[in-house]
């Protein structure tokens, strides 16, 4: 079975089963074994001086290690292949999650914050309604590409070797990818990695919401507005939601008790936002996801015909 059609169950597998907690109750997560082995590394090297060239080398042993498990896992055959990979995506665990704040919202202020805590770093604790729904939407638009399209984008291309590979070194980003005085030098190159692989991903997933959200049209928009994101990629699967569900997002927020004063994300869009707001985005990634799977299902079977 080719590529494209595993990915496609793999998807399918994912979207119905989701991170069942009986099971991840009982075994650690593969994210959390990859945490794990981050944590090990920069407990061992982030010391003492070189950290640059420290942290190059842990990005290369955790990469290594990962594609190695990839490799040997995929010689266990189809199954385990199509298993192995709709563990490492995450649509159904981003909507749940991005979900909760929807109803938490509906419940109180205070709800909808404790769930839109257990899914973004910054602070939240003052939010009201629309900044609670606009940090769920910007979280649920960069994730959609992390969590979903990146990880079937790099399985797509090399197989389970490259979705594991992908995984590790997100992970590192999101543990040691800081310009902070402790990882600034060490976490350089998980940072600059992870921009490099999810280069490709972010663009795709901005054109997949941008299609379905019928905002084509508008791709100029989107690319300026990418642009003023400070990250080189979580701009895109933003400002394509931003553009088609007409609202602004990014935008002052604070990290840590400290404003920062970042540029809005389609400015000119709605900037009150409510529950209804997360549920259309969360309808929408679920038709980009969609279009994903038909595609996979399309390349595949051309494949396989010819």
């Amino acid at each position: 079975m080719n590529a494209a059609l595993l990915l496609a169950l793999a998807f399918a597998l994912d979207a119905v089963m989701g991170e069942p907690r009986w099971l991840w109750s009982r075994v650690p997560h593969p994210a959390v074994v990859m945490g794990r082995v981050v944590a090990a590394l920069d407990h061992t090297l982030n010391k003492g001086e070189m950290q640059r060239v420290k942290g190059v080398i842990a990005v290369l042993i955790l990469a290594t290690l990962a594609g190695i498990l990839g490799w040997l896992l995929q010689q266990l055959g189809a199954v385990v292949t199509i298993v192995v990979a709709a563990i490492l995506l995450a649509q159904k665990s981003l909507v749940d999650h991005v979900a909760a704040v929807a109803t938490g919202l509906r419940e109180s202020e205070q709800a909808g914050r404790q769930a839109v805590a257990m899914i973004v770093s910054r602070d939240v604790s003052a939010s009201d309604t629309s900044a609670t729904s606009r940090s769920a939407i910007e979280s649920l638009s960069e994730n959609f590409s992390d969590g979903v399209i990146a990880p079937a984008f790099w399985f797509a291309l090399a197989g389970l070797p490259g979705i594991a590979i992908y995984k590790a070194v997100n992970t590192a980003d999101s543990m040691i990818g800081y310009l902070t005085p402790q990882y600034a030098a060490f976490g350089w190159a998980a940072a600059r990695l992870d921009d490099a692989l999810n280069w490709v991903p972010a663009r795709l997933t901005a054109l997949l919401i941008a299609l379905v959200g019928h905002t084509t049209k508008a791709w100029h928009n989107v690319r300026q507005d990418a642009r003023l994101h400070r990250s080189p990629n979580a701009g895109w699967p933003e400002a394509a939601m931003a553009h088609t569900l007409k609202i602004a997002l990014a935008g002052p927020r604070s990290y840590h008790g400290t404003v920062q004063d970042l540029a809005w994300v389609n400015g000119a869009g709605r900037r009150t936002l409510g529950p209804a707001d997360i549920d259309a985005g969360i309808a929408i990634v679920w038709k980009a996801w969609g279009l994903a799977l038909a595609l996979c299902v399309f390349i595949g079977g051309l494949v396989w015909l010819f």
